[in-house]
């Protein structure tokens, strides 16, 4: 099955369903000039990718159209003021083995992440970007569409917070989750960059939830850098419970690049300890409606904020 020239307009202007007729016509001009300005074969090889993303548990790879329209249609609905923050940090990990850990607000998260390094000059990390994707990110042709944006690595949610496939055994999903550890560990030694939301799902007062333990098996490789993103204003982009976009003003800022082997040294290996630093990082990256568990009267944190005082002071 293949998508055609006015599946792919609808498919993609589907998101912007809540916008006034005028912005809306711009914005479906807009789209359909970069459709028409593109090979037949690149179109044809998105809406075969469009009716099959997210079948497997597997690595996905981006798509060069999918990317330009997704920047087409950040310049309508990202306001002015929208940026990313902290692009020195970004330069410090050119061409290095790089997970990036961010909070999570919305299904836009990793689309904003991906533009604002674009415009800010950060095409390296943009370009090898993968982002470790969860069942429901593939759930519908629009969504498919953000995914390709990008590389997806396609994994299972945390039983804790899962939900779509909760039919999933407890086998399986563990099973499924090695496997895409595994392929985002080949990833990282091919030079990919990892973006992962470790809370593992998006929060629904956009305060930070706990991150998750097992996420800092992302970590176990060699000379991995850890990039700590915080990100505000994505919970009114893609609100949780909307299905359309909202333009917004949006920021991403990162943090100081953080040595994993030293993290896990200093942690003596303690996978909750290893990303309750990260959380904290993130933390300090935010306003303080956003901090949730991480905030600074956070209780059961203090060898955390020792350790992440140290890596600062280092």
């Amino acid at each position: 099955m293949t998508l055609g020239r006015d599946q792919l307009v609808t498919a993609i202007t589907d998101f912007l369903a809540n916008q006034d007729a005028a912005a809306l016509a711009a914005m479906r001009s807009a789209v359909i000039a970069e459709i028409d300005q593109a090979p037949n074969a690149s179109l044809m090889a998105l809406g075969r990718r469009l009716a099959s993303a997210g079948e497997d548990w597997r690595y996905y790879e981006s798509d060069p159209v999918a990317r330009r329209l997704h920047h087409v249609l950040a310049d309508h609905i990202l306001k002015p003021g929208s940026r990313l923050e902290g692009v020195d940090h970004v330069h410090q990990v050119v061409g290095k083995p790089v997970v990036m850990f961010a909070n999570h607000l919305s299904y836009a998260d990793a689309n904003l992440v991906e533009v604002l390094l674009h415009r800010a000059g950060g095409d390296d990390l943009a370009h090898r970007l993968t982002v470790i994707a969860g069942p429901k990110v593939y759930s519908s042709l629009k969504r498919r569409f953000s995914s390709l944006c990008f590389a997806t690595i396609k994994t299972p949610q945390s039983s804790g917070v899962a939900s779509e496939d909760a039919v999933m055994n407890p086998r399986e999903v563990v099973r499924a989750a090695r496997q895409s550890i595994d392929i985002a560990q080949d990833r990282l030694r091919q030079g990919d960059g990892l973006l992962v939301f470790a809370e593992g799902t998006r929060s629904r007062n956009k305060g930070l939830q706990q991150m998750l333990s097992a996420v800092s098996r992302y970590l176990d490789g060699d000379g991995i850098w850890i990039l700590p993103v915080g990100i505000t204003g994505t919970e009114e982009l893609f609100p949780v419970g909307d299905d359309t976009l909202h333009p917004v003003e949006a920021v991403a800022r990162v943090g100081a690049p953080i040595d994993a082997t030293g993290l896990r040294e200093l942690c003596h290996d303690d996978r909750r300890l290893i990303m309750d630093v990260v959380g904290l990082a993130i933390a300090g990256l935010l306003p303080d409606d956003y901090k949730g568990v991480y905030a600074s009267d956070g209780e059961g944190l203090d060898e955390a904020r020792q350790i992440l005082q140290v890596i600062a002071a280092a």
